[in-house]
């Protein structure tokens, strides 16, 4: 394929962005929970995760911090903390080169717990658990696509038997133009989720992951 220049590259890419739809469901009902892929606009917009049925976000993007407090604490001396209004989670990977590949695995694992973690009976966690969940980067295009088919790969190998087959399916859902393809996920995060992959299934026999596999 020939690719325009990186500034038309660039250009290309926040069109696409912009014309697409902020967040696309990619796969449903791991035990009732849906998976969705989104942007920074997905993330910091309550009232598209509310109408999504989303009560989980995992951003993936280092370079991205979103303030979700909704009611702040009554201690706050400097800037706001406290609870959002859903549950947030964060996996701070840069969009290329740096992540050592144990991040991805990290980050499976973060996605396969959160999915799975009941929220106990208190005040302080006001959320109810299960939910659908979002998982989000900047674009919405490379990191948090290649951590989904990651996890697609891993929990439906009868659908997805390679990680390239799961990363496709997530382009098409979507909705990435081809133009996106090479950068969208970058080569250097595919080829740490192949590590992470591995690693992953060496892991899957043990009992603490035995019930997040094979959904």
């Amino acid at each position: 394929m020939n690719l325009p220049p990186t500034t038309s590259l660039r250009a290309l890419f926040d069109a696409a962005d912009a014309n697409r739809a902020a967040m696309h469901v990619i796969a449903r009902d791991f035990s009732g929970v849906d998976l969705y892929v989104g942007n920074r606009q997905a993330a910091s917009d309550p009232a598209l995760l509310v109408k999504h049925g989303v009560n989980a976000v995992l951003n993936c993007a280092l370079n991205l911090d979103i303030n979700l407090v909704k009611s702040p604490a009554s201690d706050c001396r400097n800037q706001d903390f406290g609870r959002a209004g859903l549950r947030y989670y964060k996996l701070g990977l840069i969009d290329g080169a740096g992540n050592p590949a144990e991040m991805l695995l990290a980050g499976y694992l973060q996605l396969c717990g959160l999915m799975r973690q009941q929220m106990p009976n208190k005040a302080t966690y006001p959320w109810p658990s299960g939910g659908h969940v979002l998982v989000n980067c900047r674009g919405g295009r490379s990191r948090s696509v290649v951590l989904v088919s990651l996890f697609l790969h891993l929990q439906r190998p009868a659908s997805f038997p390679t990680l390239d087959a799961a990363i496709a399916h997530v382009r098409d859902m979507r909705q990435l133009d081809p133009v996106e393809w090479p950068s969208a996920p970058k080569p250097v995060l595919i080829e740490a989720a192949l590590w992470a992959a591995s690693a992953a299934k060496l892991l899957q026999g043990h009992a603490f992951l035995q019930g997040a596999a094979a959904q």
